[in-house]
């Protein structure tokens, strides 16, 4: 379960995914995660699914890296898809059992939520997987710039965002280290009462906890004895532009939305 989490994993390709400036990419992820909040209708949210399709092959990713960022959140989706069948009291009565009441409207809002979550996953997986940390934390200190104004630390906000990304995996590594060093002194989480279960896991957190304040004591090291001192005079060894090819992706976006509107629009009609 650990290998699937793949959330904050860069995949090296040349794609146009990847050749986009990453303030562009950063801020068109918000904008895709904000449209597919706006889609009302079936007709919408296939047009939004449609596009994640297409960024998805664009972006050379390969698909088992896809499936593997949404295959840890299946319990959840099936979790929030019962909830709906059972909320949703409207359309033709299928099933009714006592309290139980499934309708066609549920099975539809069932349907309906299971695609919006699995977009949501798969568009903020592709933000990680084709922007290195250091592009990132560059496009969201770019991005945040006008905080400044309010003393707010922009360039520290961002780079502990990105330091976080960045340690997700390194964790998750760590993780199954210290589950198979476990195994081997027999050590079993599949066994007895759940309150025992949580116990044997104390053997794992602990370990896990010294290892990340190690890291990021060593981090904090290494980057002290290269005289890192924040935003304050420093310099980006490659400076980002925009080029013609994020003025098409804005385009795109545009469209994007305008269809959406368009197609909640008809739904409602019908």
């Amino acid at each position: 379960m650990l290998k699937d989490i793949t959330f904050g994993q860069y995949y090296h390709c040349d794609s146009l995914i990847h050749r986009l400036d990453a303030r562009t990419k950063t801020a068109l992820t918000f904008a895709f995660i904000a449209a597919t909040f706006f889609c009302r209708s079936f007709f919408a949210l296939g047009l939004m699914a449609l596009a994640t399709i297409a960024l998805v092959l664009l972006s050379r990713v390969p698909l088992y890296m896809v499936f593997r960022s949404v295959r840890p959140l299946l319990w959840i989706l099936l979790f929030t898809s019962i909830m709906n069948i059972f909320y949703q009291k409207e359309g033709t009565i299928l099933l009714s059992w006592r309290f139980i009441h499934i309708t066609t409207g549920g099975l539809i809002l069932a349907a309906f939520m299971m695609i919006r979550i699995i977009s949501l996953v798969i568009i903020g997986s592709l933000l990680t997987y084709t922007t290195t940390p250091t592009q990132l934390t560059d496009a969201i200190e770019r991005l945040l710039s006008p905080l400044r104004y309010l003393k707010i630390p922009i360039h520290t906000f961002a780079m502990m965002m990105t330091l976080a990304l960045r340690f997700i995996p390194v964790l998750l590594e760590e993780i199954g280290r210290i589950m198979n060093a476990q195994k081997a002194r027999g050590a079993s989480w599949e066994t007895g009462s759940p309150l025992k279960r949580a116990k044997a896991l104390i053997p794992i957190f602990v370990p896990l906890l010294v290892s990340a304040f190690r890291r990021a004591y060593d981090l904090a090291l290494a980057m002290e004895c290269r005289c890192y001192t924040g935003s304050e005079g420093r310099t980006r060894m490659e400076r980002s532009q925009f080029a013609l090819r994020d003025g098409g992706a804005v385009l795109v976006y545009g469209v994007l939305l305008i269809g959406i509107f368009l197609l909640n629009e008809i739904w409602r009609v019908l």
